[in-house]
C-alpha cells in the first residue's frame, strides 16, 4: 500500500456472506474489494449471525460485532447497535476514515458524533418513516437526527439525494449508484416462460402481498408460473397467502439464488416483477435488465430512474388490478419482450462497478483532505 492510501473502517451492518443478505451488502463488498485492489485497507464491521466469524474476503476484512449469536433479525440489530460504538472506539485510531452504511429500522446511528474520525454516510436505505408506521415507533425521528449529524453523504439515487438534502440542507451529497456483476450479461437473450420475483421475502417492503393478489388475477389468463426466488422473515406468510388466494399451484418457490444461478434464472424468465413499496435503488431491476429480461415495477421514486418505457413497464404505485393487466399485456407480446430485453441489456452496461468505485474513492479522499488529515496518520482526530 502506498503512503497516500487510505485506511477505511466501514460500518457495513450486513455481511454479504450471510444467507439472505440483501443488495446493500453486495454494493458494500463490490466497492470495497475494488478499493482494496487500488491500495486501500478496508475493514467492515457487520452484525453477527449463526456461523459468522472474522475473515478476509477478496482483501476486505470482515469483523462481526455484538454480544449475541444473531439467530434472529432483532437480535442481530440490537447486538450491532450495542456493540458497534465499542468496536469503532477500539479500531478507529488506526484508520483515516469511517464510513457508515444506513440500515433498518433507524437508518443512522449518528456515527460522526462519536466515531472520532472523518465520517461519510452511505445511504442505501432511508425508509424509517415506513417502519415507524408499521411498528408504531418513532424510527423516523432517529433517522432525521442521524441524517443531520452527517456533513458528507453518498446516495445511491437522485431521489434519495433529494430527500437527504431536504433533511440536511448543509450536507454535501454525492450520487453514486450501484453496479452490475458482469456475469449478468452472460446468458443469451431469450423470451423465457415464467414471471419472476427476486429478493428478500418481506411482505410489506417488497410488496409481496400486492404481487400475489395481482398474480391471482393474471394467472388464469396466462400459462406461466410465478417464480419466487429468495428467502426472508415472511416466507411462511407468503406461502400461506398464496394458498389462501388459491394460486399455490401457480407459484414456485426456488429459494435464495446468487451469482450465475441467479442470472440464469433471470434470463430464463419472460418478465421480472419488482413489486416493492419503497426502494432506495433497485439493484434487482438493473440485474434483470442486464440479463436481458424486461422489468415490470411500481412507479415509485428510484425505480422510476431505472425503468424507462424502452426496457419495461411502470405501473401506478400499488395498483394491483393494473399490475395484473400490465403483466398479461407485456407477457403475450413476445416481440416487444425481445426488443425491451435487448434495450435493457444495452442500458445496464452503463452500471459499471469499476467506474463507481473510482468515484467513491474520490469522495473518500476529498473528505479526508477537507478535514486536514494525512492518510496513514495515527493521531486522533475529531469526528466528521
Amino acid at each position: 500500500m502506498g503512503p497516500g492510501a487510505l485506511r477505511v473502517l466501514h460500518l457495513g451492518f450486513e455481511d454479504p456472506g450471510m444467507p439472505g443478505a440483501g443488495g446493500g451488502s453486495i454494493r458494500t463488498h463490490e466497492i470495497n474489494r475494488r478499493l482494496v485492489a487500488a491500495g486501500m485497507q478496508v475493514t467492515v464491521l457487520t452484525t453477527r449471525y449463526p456461523g459468522s466469524r472474522a475473515r478476509m474476503r477478496e482483501g476486505v476484512r470482515y469483523i462481526p460485532v455484538g454480544p449475541w449469536r444473531g439467530s434472529t433479525r432483532l437480535s442481530r440489530v440490537l447486538g450491532y447497535v450495542e456493540g458497534l460504538p465499542r468496536a469503532v472506539h477500539r479500531l478507529s485510531r488506526a484508520v483515516d476514515l469511517v464510513v457508515e452504511d444506513f440500515f433498518a429500522p433507524i437508518s443512522s446511528m449518528a456515527a460522526p458524533m462519536w466515531s472520532g474520525r472523518p465520517t461519510i454516510g452511505v445511504v442505501q436505505w432511508l425508509h424509517a418513516r415506513a417502519k415507524a408506521d408499521e411498528y408504531g415507533l418513532p424510527f423516523h425521528v432517529i433517522e432525521k437526527f442521524g441524517v443531520r449529524s452527517h456533513r458528507r453523504l453518498i446516495a445511491v439515487s437522485h431521489d434519495t439525494a433529494a430527500r437527504l438534502r431536504a433533511m440536511n440542507p448543509g450536507a454535501e451529497v454525492a450520487v453514486i449508484g450501484n453496479g452490475v456483476d458482469p456475469q449478468a450479461f452472460a446468458p443469451p437473450l431469450q423470451a423465457g416462460e415464467d414471471v419472476l420475483f427476486v429478493g428478500r421475502l418481506e411482505i410489506r417492503g417488497k410488496g409481496l402481498d400486492l404481487l400475489l393478489r395481482a398474480w391471482a388475477s393474471a394467472a388464469p389468463r396466462l400459462r406461466a408460473q410465478l417464480v419466487i426466488a429468495g428467502s426472508g422473515p415472511d416466507e411462511a406468510e407468503v406461502r400461506a397467502l398464496a394458498h389462501s388466494l388459491g394460486i399455490a399451484h401457480r407459484v414456485r418457490f426456488v429459494g435464495w439464488l446468487s451469482g450465475a444461478a441467479k442470472f440464469a434464472t433471470m434470463a430464463a424468465a419472460r418478465l421480472v416483477v419488482v413489486s416493492s413499496r419503497e426502494e432506495t435503488f433497485g439493484l434487482v431491476a438493473v440485474e434483470a435488465l442486464a440479463a436481458g429480461t424486461p422489468v415490470v415495477a411500481f412507479d415509485i421514486p428510484c425505480l422510476r430512474e431505472l425503468v424507462p418505457s424502452a426496457v419495461g413497464e411502470l405501473v401506478p404505485a400499488y395498483d394491483v388490478d393494473v399490475l395484473a393487466d400490465r403483466l398479461v399485456a407485456a407477457y403475450v407480446d413476445v416481440d416487444r419482450v425481445r426488443g425491451m430485453g435487448a434495450s435493457g441489456r444495452r442500458m445496464a452496461a452503463s452500471y459499471d462497478w469499476d467506474v463507481l468505485a473510482s468515484e467513491q474513492s474520490r469522495v473518500y479522499h476529498d473528505a479526508v483532505r477537507s478535514m486536514g488529515v494525512s492518510a496513514g496518520s495515527r493521531s486522533p482526530r475529531r469526528a466528521g
